[in-house]
């Protein structure tokens, strides 16, 4: 299985981190990377800040799980290809990426290592909570105060685009997770932090910065 994940898919985050020129005109295609499965931390299992950053960032996320194997799918069949959803953290090394940006390079070194995808113990079923993906709300707490809220009818690129536009370029596999992008708010994280992230006011993760 593989990580994809979108960024600046929310006008207002990508505002607050002076990326927002050119977002979804017309023709504009996502801006997507990959995190290996090595980046999985699971089971609300503590997030242990590495070394090599000085300014950890979380970013709190609509993670939809793909359901079916799928290529160069056409966005008005995306969504048989998803029935289910979570809340997840896409940890950055904010340092290391503002590096890499500035010289033109990857930003793997800041978003692919080890356990930076923050997973739920458990995905929700699309249809218990509606069945429209564009109509969910998220929210991420740090020490009991409210950091992020996302509400997906903001995307910039609907789930369904966003399928559409990334399996042009690579299949789409049974398990694989789409991490839809965040919203304003994110913020460092320091040792003794404890996160917790909410989906439709359904706690789905907690855990501890150490």
């Amino acid at each position: 299985m593989k990580i994809i994940c979108i960024g600046r898919n929310y006008r207002a985050h990508a505002e607050e981190l002076h990326h927002a020129t050119g977002l979804a005109e017309e023709g504009a295609e996502p801006i997507w990377f990959l995190k290996p499965d090595t980046a999985m931390l699971r089971n609300n299992d503590p997030f242990y800040l590495p070394r090599f950053s000085q300014e950890m960032h979380y970013e709190c996320e609509l993670i939809v799980r793909i359901n079916r194997v799928g290529k160069a799918i056409s966005e008005r069949f995306a969504h048989r290809y998803y029935d289910e959803v979570g809340v997840g953290i896409d940890f950055t090394a904010r340092d290391l990426q503002r590096q890499a940006i500035a010289e033109g390079l990857p930003w793997e070194r800041a978003k692919a290592f080890d356990y930076s995808a923050a997973l739920p113990p458990k995905f929700l079923r699309l249809a218990d909570l509606g069945g429209d993906v564009q109509r969910l709300r998220f929210a991420l707490d740090v020490n009991g105060e409210r950091r992020q809220t996302g509400d997906t009818s903001q995307m910039l690129f609907t789930v369904d685009r966003l399928i559409a536009s990334v399996s042009q370029y690579m299949t789409l596999r049974m398990g694989d997770l789409l991490f839809t992008g965040t919203p304003a708010g994110v913020g460092p994280v320091r040792p003794g932090d404890e996160l917790c992230a909410t989906l439709e006011g359904r706690e789905l993760l907690r855990f501890d910065i150490r």
